[in-house]
């Protein structure tokens, strides 16, 4: 499984996107979790992967403050997504307020072991930035 490729994806008043097919085809079933990225976007995870990696992060030191900014950060924010039969998701509230979205556009980007979700314009000063 690797997330690939970048989508403009549009989104209604209540949050709601269709998730582009190739970043579907790589999620198991209609369930996958979506949490806080350490950027201004919002990443999305197959949900046995999330498993596998959350499972890793349990295991380390709590007296290592970076540990558990790291725990706070993907735990607070992780939601259970259900796609529905059009393929379509609702982004949660909490999300949608951390990545920022201030248009009705977004940009769902691969990342190789998951996937991110942006804020259009967002997305375009971060690439430009990084001179993508």
């Amino acid at each position: 499984m690797v997330f690939f490729g970048e989508y403009s994806v549009s989104v209604t008043e209540g949050g709601r996107i269709a998730i582009p097919k190739k970043i579907r085809e790589n999620i198991k079933g209609d369930v996958f979790i979506l949490t806080k990225g350490f950027d201004i976007c919002v990443a999305g995870y197959e949900r046995d992967d999330w498993q596998r990696r959350t499972g890793d992060l349990m295991n380390v030191s709590l007296l290592e403050k970076d540990n558990i900014d790291k725990r706070r950060m993907l735990f607070s924010g992780a939601n259970e997504i259900v796609i529905d039969d059009q393929g379509r998701f609702v982004i949660p509230k909490a999300l949608i307020s951390y990545m920022g979205l201030v248009t009705d556009r977004v940009k769902v980007v691969g990342v190789g072991d998951h996937f991110e979700i942006w804020d259009e314009e967002k997305w375009l000063k971060y690439a430009k930035k990084i001179n993508i």
